[in-house]
């Protein structure tokens, strides 16, 4: 038996506040389980709210899973309960979830309709196969690409993490065709100039009108750029996770999970009014 020993907490652990927005989403996910509605399998038997803080303290603080600290469940038993979330879309719950709290709290409506595009290479690490990994010849990076779908606030639609190699044209058609899916309203999407005609193609046969905004020309150096400013914001709020400032995982849809649950901390603590700190200070 996994020896327990008490503990004063960490940073990354959820506040009560902050269980109480995500709490309902993992009891009723329990509770669907113990019902055999998602398949064979026993429900976890750690509290749920110490497995989500075992989960959070892995992303925040990019530690190997079997590197947890000794007062939080088996390594084993945290890393199976996070597939399980994921295969299950536990995190693209989350997700939505707290993005329609955010918005209504922002005064907008709980659907958006309008998005911005972009995407984020990283390098990987030894755990990713080769037939993972691409390069991005433009950045000159070997690794993996995050391509993501914000709304206009910066709040995560959809991600869909390649190889660094695909295209943002080709990743953006999927991007595209996920938000139709799920927000009928997007009729708009703003995205970067590198998105060829393809993807403008693609959009409007979605009813989505897709504009490239373009860096302003002759500037060097940081430039906000209009409209795209929010999703740059976003990947740079990602990255204060430490587990996401490399692609550390073996399975591209687990780092996508990874990338659902900072976006949960993130717009947990926006709606709780708690603060971020950095994980250069913790």
């Amino acid at each position: 038996m996994h020896e327990m020993t008490p503990r004063d907490g960490y940073p990354s652990d959820l506040s009560d506040d902050r269980w109480a927005l995500i709490e309902p989403v993992l009891t009723a996910w329990q509770a669907r389980r113990r019902r055999g509605a998602l398949g064979f399998g026993r429900p976890p038997e750690h509290d749920l709210r110490r497995l989500m803080d075992a989960i959070l303290y892995v992303d925040r603080t990019g530690v190997p899973w079997r590197y947890l600290p000794r007062d939080f469940p088996r390594h084993q038993s945290v890393y199976g309960c996070f597939a399980q979330w994921q295969r299950d879309g536990v995190f693209a719950r989350l997700t939505g979830l707290l993005r329609r709290l955010v918005r209504e709290a922002e005064g907008r409506g709980a659907e958006p309709s309008a998005c911005v595009l972009d995407s984020q290479t990283v390098q990987t690490s030894a755990d990713v196969h080769r037939s993972g990994q691409g390069t991005d010849a433009g950045k000159r990076i070997i690794g993996r690409k995050r391509h993501l779908g914000c709304d206009t606030l910066g709040l995560l639609l959809t991600v869909l993490v390649t190889a660094a190699g695909v295209s943002d044209t080709a990743a953006g058609a999927t991007l595209l065709s996920r938000i139709a899916a799920a927000h009928p309203r997007v009729t708009k999407a703003w995205v970067d100039a590198g998105y060829g005609t393809s993807a403008i193609d693609h959009g409007a046969r979605l009813g989505i009108d897709v504009q490239p905004v373009a860096r302003p020309p002759g500037r060097c150096g940081f430039v906000i750029i209009p409209r795209r400013w929010t999703i740059e914001r976003s990947i740079g709020w990602l990255v204060h996770h430490r587990r996401l400032v490399r692609d550390y995982e073996t399975h591209p849809y687990r780092s996508e999970a990874l990338i659902q649950l900072a976006m949960t901390d993130l717009m947990a603590r926006r709606l709780t009014g708690e603060t971020t700190p950095n994980w250069r200070g913790t």
